[in-house]
């Protein structure tokens, strides 16, 4: 006998670094990597990373990628910055991370004056 009762659509995956929104609180947010069922997610900015279930998740726009990341600071932001997306899009995890902790260095230091 067969069970008729329709399934759940799958949730939706994200690769690392979509920009997505967290529709419980409206907030913007990066996948960072999954957890179980869970994606863990961050601010673009930085930040603590919190976990969102998969179906509590939106891309984000054109519009909210662009709030997120608009025109860098500097020459040096926009190399990271280009450096960053790059390994994104290629799929190069250890080199995105890389990427992204460079930047956020560069931006603490030189945008925010902290040393640490």
């Amino acid at each position: 006998m067969r069970d008729n009762t329709p399934t759940p659509p799958e949730a939706m995956t994200y690769r690392e670094g979509t920009y997505v929104v967290d529709t419980r609180s409206a907030t913007l947010a990066q996948v960072m990597g999954t957890v179980g069922p869970r994606v863990q997610v961050r601010r673009p900015g930085g930040g603590r990373e919190w976990e969102v279930p998969p179906q509590a998740l939106r891309l984000a726009t054109r519009e909210e990628r662009a709030a997120a990341v608009r025109g860098p600071a500097c020459e040096e932001c926009a190399r990271l910055q280009a450096a960053q997306r790059a390994a994104v899009d290629g799929g190069r995890r250890d080199q995105a991370v890389a990427a992204t902790v460079s930047l956020r260095t560069h931006v603490r230091k030189c945008h925010l004056g902290r040393t640490s």
